[in-house]
């Protein structure tokens, strides 16, 4: 599902994986480990319970839940119904599919807006010809910069219309031939929402990974907060080859890179992040960005977006956008990696 990440931008570190439960200095529970197969890639979760087998039977329907609404590799799924409407969409947002497509749709609005556009979900059929998408995986070979232009004018958010009213939700297309992508949202979301069902559960330390997006509450098993680290953006380096290793407590946190997902084609690189602005994959000296949120959906969405601004763009809505904090990693001219991060982040690095 959504565009081929391959392999997390970060890996995690659970540092104490193996030692017993009575390390944690807060807790008589063991913690355990849950992992299952959701959105193209591979779920985990380690949480504090003692019923892992049941939490694991609830998170897979909710992950099947939240899949029906924004899976566009799903022809049943609510995006693609929109995708492949050629009129107005009437949905009744007491369904969960409608309403986990709602939730992201308007996300996606607010960060759309944040971001002056730089994260722009009506860029489906643009991802869709350059082989990242739904649609046959392929590398371009010739670039058809006619075509380039008249997918183009697809991509503007503002083209699509929405409208709430009495438990109905209205989506007008402006063009049928409009389609969205939740790509930069979605895994982002699912991990908030298993992240909430544990916490409905009364589960009060967890962490949860979906391709590499994840949320933390709590502590890990040694009772002291999680360790995230972040990847050396090369596509050489090992995947236990990190940056920084990040501390974060009751923060979620994720990472664009385009590093890993891309093909090659003369020589020239073609990545998975395509610019709304000029249709084009984004070739810039940004090479990972990593954002911290309350919430993974919001943390996903600005991590893809700042990855088609650039550094000094990219760095100056972060710095200006409270709720979020970012580490962004940047090729140098001799070649070496350089880094710069908001100021929040200055305590969090270990």
């Amino acid at each position: 599902m959504y565009r081929n990440w391959f392999l997390p931008i970060f890996l995690l570190f659970l540092l104490t994986a193996c030692q017993q439960a009575q390390n944690n200095k807060n807790s008589t529970h063991s913690y355990s480990k849950i992992s299952g197969q959701t959105m193209g890639t591979t779920y985990f979760v380690t949480c504090q319970t003692t019923n892992p087998s049941l939490l694991k039977a609830d998170i897979n329907t909710l992950l099947k839940e939240v899949n029906q609404g924004v899976n566009h590799y799903d022809k049943s799924a609510t995006i693609s119904l929109l995708n492949q409407a050629s009129n107005d969409l009437v949905l009744d947002t007491s369904q969960t599919d409608a309403k986990h497509f709602y939730i992201n749709l308007k996300a996606a609005k607010d960060i759309f807006e944040s971001t002056h556009g730089a994260l722009d979900p009506t860029i489906m059929p643009l991802v869709n010809y350059w082989g990242f998408g739904y649609t046959e995986k392929r590398a371009i070979t010739n670039v058809d910069s006619i075509k380039v232009k008249q997918l183009l004018k697809l991509v503007n958010f503002e083209n699509i219309q929405i409208q709430s009213k009495a438990g109905q939700l209205y989506v007008q297309k402006k063009n049928p031939a409009i389609q969205l992508d939740f790509s930069s949202l979605a895994k982002g979301y699912g991990v908030d929402e298993v992240g909430r069902l544990l916490e409905q559960k009364g589960v009060k330390n967890y962490l949860v990974d979906i391709g590499g997006e994840v949320r933390a509450k709590g502590v890990n098993k040694r009772g002291i907060p999680w360790q995230l680290g972040i990847n050396t953006p090369n596509t050489e380096a090992a995947l236990t080859a990190f940056e920084t290793v990040i501390s974060i407590e009751n923060q979620s946190m994720a990472t664009s890179g385009n590093y890993r997902n891309f093909y090659e084609v003369d020589g020239k690189k073609y990545a998975h992040t395509i610019n709304p602005t000029t249709g084009y994959p984004e070739r810039n000296t940004l090479l990972s960005a990593t954002v911290l949120s309350k919430e993974c959906m919001i943390a996903d969405g600005f991590a893809t977006a700042f990855m088609t601004m650039g550094l000094d763009r990219a760095y100056e809505v972060a710095a200006n956008t409270p709720a979020i904090e970012a580490y962004f990693l940047y090729a140098l001219d001799n070649g070496s990696i350089g880094n710069k991060y908001t100021k929040g982040m200055e305590v969090l690095i270990k």
